[in-house]
């Protein structure tokens, strides 16, 4: 029966896959008509921009032919030759698999993974387009560059089994490299801050995007509702909902406060998308986020 199932599990990943990967190249292909590259200034041969001398710059970075031309006397008319930083970065991306990502209300038919899967993947798209190594946060799996590199990714995106921890593994990560992750975040505090702490401690650096339906920012609902708890929390039974309402706000903000204020200590970004939102938005805005990081 294993091999079966086995071969059952492999066809259901295969009939995925593609029109997984065809949105996440779409969605990639639009955010990547309104940014620049992730280019950085630093030692290379590709040249990447002039700029105006400023005090404290070696004169040996002094273009001679660039200043020449701009007829000012100086060192007002000095011009800096900046070559392109061309060592490639490693992006380590995880997102959560735990149940609850698996949910979502009639308001919207796309689960919080499926989302998370969407905008992993159409980061990665961006960032192996600009040069850079993607690592898959989980065990046994190396990075993936170039544009081939997406395929692999998303295979071992899409067969990864579920699993009920809310934050990434503890794995070796490469000092220096940049952290990306996706969930809801809706753990304890305490739960989050130890592992962004443990990855801020590498060290790296990195950015958590909280992925929520719009029924769990704004609790619609109204009567008498049971909730069922998808990670053993047990239901709730709740006679009025609406009388809830104000206070279920008020503890979903201190949530988000609570996990930005973890980023921030860290030095990481922080970024709320809901899924009834155009994925695009959600990813320039990480995207930004990176290449100014």
């Amino acid at each position: 029966m294993a091999p079966l199932a086995d071969a059952r599990r492999a066809e259901a990943v295969g009939a995925r896959l593609p029109p997984l990967l065809v949105a996440a190249e779409r969605v990639a292909s639009t955010v990547a008509q309104g940014v620049h590259g992730r280019r950085r200034v630093g030692q290379g041969d590709s040249f990447w921009q002039f700029r105006r001398f400023v005090a404290g710059d070696p004169i040996a970075r002094i273009d001679w032919r660039q200043s020449a031309k701009s007829g000012r006397p100086v060192p007002e008319g000095w011009f800096i030759r900046e070559t392109e930083w061309e060592a490639a970065q490693t992006v380590c991306l995880w997102r959560d698999a735990s149940a609850s990502m698996r949910w979502h209300s009639r308001a919207v038919p796309i689960e919080k993974r499926e989302r998370a899967d969407l905008l992993l993947l159409a980061l990665a798209s961006l960032l192996l387009r600009g040069g850079e190594r993607v690592l898959l946060m989980r065990a046994g799996v190396r990075p993936v560059s170039g544009r081939g590199g997406l395929d692999r990714l998303a295979q071992d995106l899409t067969g990864e089994a579920a699993g009920d921890a809310g934050m990434p593994p503890p794995l070796p990560l490469p000092r220096h490299a940049c952290v990306v992750l996706f969930g809801d975040f809706l753990s304890p505090l305490a739960e989050i801050q130890a592992a962004v702490g443990r990855l801020a401690a590498v060290p790296v650096t990195g950015y958590l995007l909280q992925i929520l339906d719009p029924a769990e920012t704004l609790l619609p609902y109204t009567g008498r509702i049971r909730f069922r708890g998808l990670e053993r929390e047990g239901d709730t039974l709740i006679p009025r909902v609406e009388a809830v309402r104000e206070a279920y706000a008020r503890r979903l903000k201190a949530q988000q406060d609570g996990l930005a204020a973890i980023c921030t200590a860290a030095g990481f970004g922080f970024g709320i998308h809901r899924t009834d939102h155009p994925p695009e938005t959600a990813l320039l805005a990480l995207y930004a986020a990176l290449g100014v990081r």
